[in-house]
């Protein structure tokens, strides 16, 4: 109460500041703001007015110098950041700036520069400033400040002594009415209140007190009345009890007294509902409404709270009576214990719907409770969140450490997740290493992200096993009911979406569900059937783009680029594609596709004069390194007349990266079969030049994000990638290294890899990734004229 009625006085008090004061403040600053910018206006418009006529016969004649010093004796100005003078014909731009951020807001202003011939007046160019917006405190001078300043500590001081006095004469008061309240609840006695002042708290003290003692002199005659009433049933071996009228405990046996635990001084005028567990007091409010209207007595089971905390379930008979000396009805009732009876009915019910290992819900006894809280929140008007949990890398752990170390993980998890819920939330095992949680109340979604990262984190800590420490992470969903679905099946279902958005997108967090990632899994189901389809009918194929020599331009290979044409929706990027080849593991036969196409196509190209030695670097992913691939390799080489030379293997870090010996035995042996080995987006990984010394790498692929740094106009940048580049070909060529520069697409970025001593090139400037037929027509075409021109 105390802290009510402070903060509502403070937020009268607040409330008052805001409406007055503010707005006062606020107009002030406007008008003072807008003053200082309509001053500073026309301070420039006479500025760039005067300047605008001063630079007329300068930039008539040309002089650069002349200009360069009013356009630096403006910027010197202190508003004024850029100046910039330009002619009319776009030749001539002169730009003078002092911008200390290229985030300043500024205002612009332009001015027409003229020239007064003798026979007429021409406008020879423009004359541009940018200048600093006023805002509403640099408008301010030191006056004005100071005496905002005087008037907010002012404000302040009246604010504290309202407080302080609000405090002293009523909170103080309040106080120590409502401990004496307090301690008359719970210690039984009548507490009286130590405040005299002749105010309305004194009167209000002074009232509280002769309250109490009239109550205590009636409960003492109240006690001695019910004595000679309750002296009936102690010699009754039965729980008997008698209500009042209004539901009150009348009396009770002591055999009661003794099956419950209580004290006949605690029961005795105390209303008999409050002892019965809260979600049974309905069901007990209502047990006469439920009776048959001609027969008095009635009987309902509820659970009952004993003195000691223990819950027992009780079959109450309860008949009315009439009293002889009053006409108010009273009841007597005898309580029979059935816990044993109710507890092997929920035994039976609990082992139905409980994960045996965890003691958690299975999904049966989940999907009842999730139904339950949906249909709560619906009446509550409140949220239900739904976190779907799975555990990353789970199943390595029953495959290395067996099943037995893989239920103690589950089990220490559900250790760590449970002080994390309340008793209005459920947690359940739906099977295998996947759990699911459902938050509820006003608060369930702010809750349920705030249980996300505490999930996570209690992955912080290993798992600590007889014969191992092992670490796992968890990927989370979170769905909101009804934010995100509609009912229970839509909200498991949307959660579980969302954790698998969250291990697509690399695991160890959570993600909450929204509309993109509908789409998304929407149109990953619409990409992997377009994978299978194309894996059965044939629609990948390899488009090629060329690598040309820097020193003669001439075309020394191909790169084969998977596509996908669709006989729908035409030609398919692969970036999407790759990504869920990959996760299906249906890029090994896209790419067993992609390498026979391509070895086909490039057979093709070698049979045009001038392309017999061209090469075709096919790209590899980690899943297509198996023991086959070599002898694959080779059959189609033969197949095709192609010579092993000719295929290069291009592989990126993530082949290398965790240098396993399988992978390393397949490239020795096409290394040693006569097949080269690009190591592709060279630069970009943390060990790249740890791998030319530990692989057979024979060509190195710089990345393109060096290569566009060739052309930007960050100088700095420039010269550093530039450096970078030159110390890699260095590399590269002491390692008898083939160097290929990617993204190439202008003429200077081409030109300075020349220099630099690149030996190949590739990117749109020679020629964009094309079909390999198109290629076959454009490489004919260029081998006819070459002949003609030789002929």
């Amino acid at each position: 109460m105390t802290r009510s009625v402070e903060s509502r006085f403070i937020a009268i008090i607040s409330a008052a500041l805001v409406i007055v004061v503010a707005p006062l403040f606020s107009l002030f600053l406007a008008l003072s703001s807008q003053q200082a910018s309509e001053s500073q206006h026309e301070r420039i418009q006479v500025l760039i007015g005067a300047n605008a006529q001063a630079l007329s016969k300068p930039l008539w004649d040309l002089d650069i110098e002349s200009i360069r010093q009013i356009t630096e004796q403006l910027v010197g100005e202190g508003a004024i950041r850029v100046v910039q003078v330009t002619d009319t014909i776009g030749k001539f731009d002169v730009t003078e700036s002092n911008l200390r951020d290229s985030s300043e807001d500024l205002e612009k202003m332009s001015r027409p520069i003229v020239y007064r011939a003798p026979d007429s007046i021409q406008r020879i160019g423009t004359i541009t400033i940018h200048y600093d917006r006023v805002g509403l405190f640099s408008a301010l001078n030191r006056m004005e400040i100071t005496l905002i300043s005087i008037f907010a500590v002012a404000i302040l001081v009246v604010f504290a002594a309202a407080i302080v006095g609000n405090r002293l004469m009523v909170i103080r008061p309040l106080l120590r009415l409502t401990a004496a309240v307090e301690a008359t609840r719970r210690l039984g006695s009548r507490h009286h209140v130590d405040w005299r002042s002749k105010d309305e708290m004194g009167r209000l003290a002074k009232s509280f007190n002769e309250m109490q003692i009239q109550l205590d002199r009636e409960e003492r005659e109240l006690k001695r009345a019910h004595q000679q009433t309750t002296e009936i049933y102690n010699l009754t071996p039965a729980m008997l009890f008698s209500l009042d009228a209004d539901g009150m405990i009348w009396a009770v046996s002591d055999y009661w007294l003794l099956a419950t635990g209580y004290s006949r001084r605690h029961v005795l005028g105390r209303p008999f509902v409050d002892l019965i567990v809260p979600e049974d007091r309905p069901v007990y409010l209502d047990r006469r409404s439920e009776a048959d209207g001609g027969n008095a007595s009635h009987g309902v089971t509820v659970r009952f709270q004993c003195a000691d905390d223990r819950i027992i379930d009780v079959l109450i008979m309860e008949t009315l009576l009439k009293s002889a000396s009053a006409e108010l009805p009273t009841s007597l009732s005898v309580m029979t214990d059935v816990t044993e009876l109710k507890q092997s009915e929920i035994r039976n019910h609990h082992q139905a719907i409980t994960d045996h290992l965890t003691g958690l819900l299975n999904r049966q006894g989940f999907e009842v409770a999730l139904d339950e809280k949906i249909a709560e929140a619906d009446e509550s008007k409140t949220d239900v969140a739904c976190l779907f949990i799975d555990l990353d890398r789970f199943k390595s752990i029953n495959d290395t450490l067996g099943h037995a170390a893989g239920d103690r993980v589950l089990c220490e998890f559900v250790e760590r997740v449970s002080p994390l819920v309340t008793a209005e939330d459920c947690a359940s095992r739906l099977g295998g290493d996947e759990f699911a949680l459902l938050i509820t109340g006003k608060d369930a979604k702010a809750r349920a992200s705030q249980i996300c990262m505490q999930v996570v984190a209690a992955f912080d800590a290993p798992f600590e096993l007889d014969s191992a420490s092992v670490r796992l992470s968890a990927s989370i969903g979170l769905a909101v009911y009804p934010e995100h679905a509609e009912s229970a099946a839509e909200l498991l279902q949307r959660s579980d979406m969302a954790m698998y958005a969250r291990k697509r997108d690399g695991k160890n967090g959570a993600s909450i569900y929204d509309e993109a990632i509908l789409d998304r899994t929407r149109q990953r189901a619409e990409i992997e059937a377009d994978i299978e389809a194309a894996l059965a009918n044939s629609w990948f194929e390899a488009h090629f783009q060329p690598i040309v020599d820097t020193r003669t331009r001439s075309t020394m290979g191909f790169e084969a680029l998977m596509r996908l044409r669709h006989p729908r929706k035409g030609l398919q990027s692969p970036a999407a594609i790759v990504s869920v080849a990959e996760e299906t593991g249906s890029i090994d036969r896209i790419g067993n596709e992609i390498l026979e196409d391509a070895l086909e196509s490039l057979a093709k190209v070698c049979r045009i004069p001038g392309m017999e030695r061209c090469y075709v670097a096919v790209n590899f992913s980690p899943l297509q390194f198996e023991h086959s691939l070599p002898t694959r390799i080779a059959a189609h080489a033969a197949r095709f007349g192609l010579s092993p030379s000719q295929v290069v293997i291009e592989i990126t870090e993530a082949v290398l990266m965790h240098d396993n010996p399988e992978i390393r035995t397949i490239l020795d042996q096409l290394h040693s079969f006569g097949c080269r080995i690009a190591l592709d987006d060279f630069g970009t990984g943390y060990s790249s030049l740890s791998y030319l010394s530990r692989f057979p790498v024979d060509i190195v692929k710089i990345d393109q994000s060096f290569v566009k740094s060739l052309g930007t106009d960050a100088v700095e940048i420039k010269q550093k990638n530039r450096m970078l580049m030159e110390g890699i070909t260095a590399i590269s060529h002491k390692m008898n290294c083939i160097v290929v520069a990617e993204g190439v697409e202008t003429e200077e970025q081409f030109t300075q890899l020349r220099a630099i001593g690149v030996d190949c090139a590739q990117g749109y400037l020679f020629s964009k990734p094309m079909a390999v037929p198109d290629l076959i027509t454009n490489l004919n075409t260029t081998a006819n004229l070459l002949e003609s021109r030789i002929a």
